[in-house]
């Protein structure tokens, strides 16, 4: 499977050229440990953050996305506290209910189609704030690029922050595919996050070209205070942080997430023109970053996965008796040899 590229997932996909070239500079000679002592990788990364953000942040790296999430929105609640988010997201569903293991809490999951979520969906749960005998919601966790591949405009990250802040709350935005986010709605980080009123973002970059490790980014430094004790409790401070710092330096560099996530987007868009051409395949959801949700038909799902995997979504999705929903995600490295391919194999399966 190795030789030929999936739809699986665009985790799948390997190194951006300009991130080993950055990870074998890095490897050169000595260098301090744990980020500490003036380490020029850590200073030189942080800069980039700052330009891309603002000056009042504070940047902590960590190993995955599991571990930012969990960190960061941990440092802003207490076990008494709860996590509203959609049913969907990453928070909810594929953190192997990491929420409740670390930090004794509760996720409250909204239902939604599309994987947005609203402050008119969230104010259900705030009649227990104040009621000793319930969890007490603490922080609204949004996903941009949500986890059905949709999009947030700023307008609705920012009616969000304002709310949870009218609410005593705060806003977490889990950022795995923050860039494709970005180029998709065609703004810059700082309009789309810090001009929104998002507190916390975990900035994720190994969908998008990096080998491994995340970022936590508080947009107001103040509510990092002593986050770098959570960070090595929470078994995620990196000694060799050289590794992850070169990488991020160079991704927030000459645009490369910006040209890395404009080309799966553009894969996605391109594979979502050629589905729309086959009368037996159904698109589920709007294509806005670089997912593309099918409604496929059952019979031929084995057959096409053969040649090029990809992940069923929903197993038994409402009035598609003879469907399945899947998911098609293009990656930085997806060609257009590789979406001709894969349409000339789901052809093959129909007929």
């Amino acid at each position: 499977m190795g030789s030929v590229k999936s739809f699986a997932s665009d985790n799948w996909s390997g190194v951006s050229p300009e991130v080993m070239q950055a990870l074998q500079k890095a490897n050169a000679g000595h260098n301090q440990a744990y980020g500490e002592l003036e380490d020029p990788f850590m200073i030189a990364a942080e800069k980039k953050f700052k330009e891309h953000f603002g000056p009042h942040i504070a940047l902590f790296f960590v190993y995955n996305g599991t571990a930012a999430n969990v960190l960061g929105v941990s440092h802003l609640m207490n076990s008494y506290h709860a996590i509203v988010a959609a049913h969907t997201a990453h928070l909810n569903e594929d953190e192997c209910a990491a929420p409740e293991k670390f930090i004794g809490t509760k996720v409250l999951e909204i239902d939604t189609a599309n994987g947005k979520i609203t402050p008119d969906q969230v104010e259900p749960f705030l009649m227990s704030i104040g009621f000793q005998h319930h969890p007490q919601p603490r922080v609204i966790s949004i996903s941009q690029v949500t986890e059905m591949g949709t999009v947030y405009t700023p307008d609705e990250i920012k009616t969000l922050a304002d709310y949870a802040h009218s609410k005593n709350m705060f806003l977490h935005l889990d950022g795995a595919r923050i860039a494709n986010a970005a180029v998709s709605l065609e703004v810059d980080f700082k309009t789309m996050i810090t001009d929104t009123g998002v507190d916390v973002i975990s900035f994720g970059g190994t969908k998008n070209g990096l080998m491994f490790g995340e970022a936590v980014v508080f947009l107001n430094k103040d509510l990092a205070i002593d986050f770098e004790y959570r960070r090595k409790q929470g078994m995620q401070l990196h000694s060799k942080m050289r590794f992850i710092a070169s990488q991020f330096e160079t991704y927030l560099t000459n645009d490369l997430w910006k040209n890395n996530a404009t080309h799966s987007n553009n894969m996605a868009k391109l594979l979502e023109s050629e589905i729309k051409t086959i009368s037996k395949l159904e698109l589920s959801q709007e294509v806005k970053a670089n997912g593309v949700f099918v409604y496929m038909p059952k019979e031929i799902i084995e057959k096409v996965q053969e040649k090029y995997f990809f992940h069923i979504w929903n197993e038994s999705p409402k009035g598609k008796d003879n469907y399945k929903e899947v998911r098609l995600m293009c990656s930085w490295d997806t060609s257009v040899e590789d979406i001709n391919g894969f349409i000339d194999a789901v052809k093959i399966a129909i007929t």
